[in-house]
């Protein structure tokens, strides 16, 4: 379910009194560990966080592009996301900030919130009725904090983490996910077999940075996975196109030349020659050939590269069609003579 959605309908579900029941506030539960934090050299602020519960993502991290960024979790109260982040944009304190949305809350002992603001002020809580080991702590532009977690060594490995790609000048959301994955290697959360989720938000103030109104850019939220961590680094790497995030080659085989077989017979490669000549990149998947295929598509009204098709796509349609155009042109027993040889299976 989409993050906007299961806000809204955990918001609706609370009721109109300042103060939720506990049945409410115990119906969502998220022991775990996370780390919000600021950039002060870009302006984006951020969270990422990881728990053996589905869907983390959709209650724990909260940003505001310009303003800070708040982890709520434990017993968690999501409304302390968007009120914590209103009390930082109209100027108040992370430390007062976090005392106002406290007070006169039932269930603050088991409670665990990081607020931390643009400038790099932050404050923390962990409430007493906390499952152990929960604690948190603070650095420069980030805090972390956890509960139910196998010991101190996890926000320890988190913080190490962060601190160590300070000057590194990569994104925020790359930082951050790295800090995550130190504290999952470092033990996590205490409780196993059980199903497990990670997410990382980052919004950026910059103008041109975000494709959205509200400035974020990052907003992964791997809602179910066996190694949730993991899954996010690695649609991390695909969706910013991170070189080793897809093995790299040109293609060669006898597949290539049968279809270069193809695009001669229907006039698209090399049709100034009457017999198209075996040479020494016959085999291989030459920019001369996946010219030859754009065309075919183009002519047999297939999207290109003009629409987000990958240059050269041969897919299953892509051969159909090669397969029909020959029939209609009559060269198809033709070419499947050429090619006979080709796909004899010798091993």
């Amino acid at each position: 379910m989409h993050r906007i959605a299961v806000l809204a309908l955990l918001v609706a579900a609370a009721p109109a009194a300042a103060q939720e029941p506990a049945s409410w506030g115990e119906s969502l539960n998220f022991s775990t560990f996370s780390i919000a934090a600021v950039d002060p050299a870009t302006g984006e602020v951020g969270v990422a966080v990881t728990t053996r519960v589905p869907c983390v993502g959709n209650a724990v991290p909260h940003v505001r592009a310009g303003v800070g960024a708040v982890a709520t979790q434990a017993t968690t109260r999501v409304e302390y996301g968007p009120q914590l982040l209103a009390l930082l944009e109209r100027g108040v304190a992370p430390e007062e900030a976090l005392r106002q949305a406290l007070a006169g809350d039932t269930l603050e002992a088991r409670r665990q919130v990081g607020v931390i603001g643009r400038d790099g002020r932050s404050a923390q809580h962990t409430g007493t009725g906390t499952t152990a080991w929960a604690g948190h702590r603070a650095g420069r532009n980030f805090v972390t904090q956890g509960n139910l977690l196998v010991g101190p060594a996890v926000l320890d490995s988190v913080a190490a983490a962060f601190e160590a790609s300070a000057s590194s000048g990569r994104h925020l959301a790359d930082r951050l996910i790295d800090a995550l994955a130190a504290g999952q290697a470092a033990g996590g959360d205490a409780r196993k077999g059980r199903a497990q989720s990670a997410a990382v938000v980052v919004a950026d103030p910059r103008p041109g940075r975000s494709r959205r109104p509200d400035g974020t850019t990052a907003d992964i939220n791997v809602c179910e996975h066996a190694e949730p961590v993991a899954e996010l680094r690695r649609i991390y790497n695909t969706i910013s196109e991170t070189l080793g995030f897809r093995t790299l080659q040109q293609q060669a085989g006898s597949d290539v030349w049968q279809l270069k077989l193809m695009l001669h017979a229907l006039g698209y490669y090399r049709a100034g020659e009457p017999e198209l000549a075996r040479d020494s990149t016959a085999f291989i998947y030459t920019q001369e050939a996946v010219a030859a295929v754009d065309a075919f598509r183009r002519a047999e009204g297939l999207a290109g590269p003009d629409l987000g098709v990958a240059p050269g796509l041969v897919d299953a349609e892509t051969v159909a069609r090669l397969w029909a155009a020959l029939e209609r042109a009559g060269k198809a027993d033709a070419v499947r003579r050429l090619i006979h040889d080709l796909t004899a299976v010798r091993r």
